[in-house]
């Protein structure tokens, strides 16, 4: 398994709104308990967005939106007609969704199969020619309950056919802030390595070094699980678990497969943690030395997205790291975690050009020291984005008002 994203650890001394034709707000809920979803999908005609935390998301067209639908898995989509709706923000019920028995039996031994089928047809199901994805990007790191760093941006991703590997692949960052806390106590600075290079070396259909490749599925056991929906549409479900010994660790997780098209649609992984060696070496690239390193938890969803046209397009990003420090000499710990996501707002195959290297991302870029402070409210602007969930929105406001003491 190759290492596809990092963290650098290093001790710090501290650690007018554009005019809108439509904008839509709201919030989706299970049905049946009333929960918040996150990380639904909410998409009209050309853009999309996806709830936070809280369930909440806020739709920004140039154009009147005249319906909203919104899909998550083993719920049914839901799909909304707004020209009669008047309230200020919406809410959208799911309701779950429920597979026969039967369906499960059919395919139950053959997982394998399954997805060495489907690993065939990703020329098929995803893009034979170079595409541009906007897209938001969020980073946020905790020490125990608390916020010590934010910083989110749109970018520009450039991505060339599913025939190609991702060498070619690049992303710009068009526009971006960051916040940092000012308390003298939060001494420890982690910094996400490679940020918005997620959409490109996590797109694992794409990327198949890390896992749809021969060699690395001979390291797994295979399972059928009990098939579910996405967005109306029936998925298999495979899970995964190492079977071997390696040098590094492998990952479990699951893997959804269209049932029609055979293309993957959502992709589960977290890295073991039963060697704490071979975890660190995954995630950790620099230390200061006498701080150890306690891995907890690294683990990614990846969403993909069925377009009008047919074929499917990585459409959202999530990864998330939990881990512990402390010096020696010290009795406690600190935990740490950073989250990262992103969501792709729209795509285009016109008038697409490479980006070039002086405007491009790299993986050894750290996002933070890439965008500035954060500060203006009217920010955004226009562009579509993950609404933040209200404990973010409450770590803003506190750390803005201690920087503004």
């Amino acid at each position: 398994m190759r290492r596809f994203l990092a963290f650098v650890i290093a001790v710090s001394a501290s650690l007018g709104i554009w005019a809108q034709q439509t904008v839509v707000s709201g919030t989706v809920v299970n049905e049946t308990t009333g929960k918040p979803v996150a990380g639904a999908s909410v998409s009209t005609k050309g853009i999309a967005v996806v709830t936070n935390d809280d369930g909440f998301f806020t739709l920004k067209g140039n154009a009147p939106i005249g319906t909203v639908t919104v899909s998550y898995v083993g719920f049914h989509s839901q799909k909304l007609h707004l020209k009669d709706k008047t309230e200020d923000k919406l809410t959208i019920r799911l309701r779950p969704s429920t597979i026969q028995l039967q369906e499960v039996l059919v395919m139950a031994d053959n997982a394998r199969e399954i997805v060495e089928k489907a690993i065939s047809r990703i020329p098929h199901n995803y893009n034979s020619q170079p595409e541009l994805y906007h897209s938001f990007y969020r980073e946020k790191v905790m020490k125990r309950q608390h916020y010590i760093s934010i910083a989110e941006g749109v970018t520009d991703i450039y991505k060339t056919d599913y025939l190609h590997d991702i060498s070619k692949d690049r992303v710009a960052i068009r526009k971006g802030r960051r916040l940092l806390s000012p308390k003298k106590t939060d001494t420890l600075s982690v910094k996400v390595m490679g940020g918005p290079v997620t959409a490109i070396y996590l797109d694992i259909v794409k990327n198949t070094s890390i896992l749809l490749n021969t060699e690395e599925l001979n390291l797994y056991n295979l399972k059928m699980e009990m098939p579910t929906t996405i967005a109306d549409r029936k998925q298999f479900v495979v899970s995964l678990s190492p079977r071997a010994i390696m040098p590094y660790a492998l990952y479990y997780g699951r893997l959804y497969i269209d049932q029609e098209t055979l293309a993957f649609t959502r992709i589960e992984l977290s890295l073991d943690m039963s060697d704490r060696i071979k975890a660190t070496d995954m995630m950790l690239v620099k230390k200061p030395k006498g701080l150890r390193f306690r891995p907890k938890e690294l683990s990614s969803i990846v969403d993909y997205h069925l377009g009008d046209d047919g074929l499917s397009r990585v459409s959202y990003v999530s990864t998330t790291f939990r881990f512990n420090c402390d010096w020696k000499r010290r009795l406690f710990a600190t935990s740490f975690a950073a989250f990262c996501e992103m969501a792709v707002t729209s795509t285009t195959d016109q008038d697409v050009h490479p980006i070039k290297g002086r405007d491009s991302f790299d993986q050894h870029d750290a996002f933070f020291d890439r965008v500035d402070y954060f500060r203006d409210p009217e920010f955004w602007q226009d562009y579509n984005i993950i609404e933040p969930s209200e404990s973010l929105d409450k770590a803003i406001e506190k750390i803005l008002k201690k920087h503004d003491n």
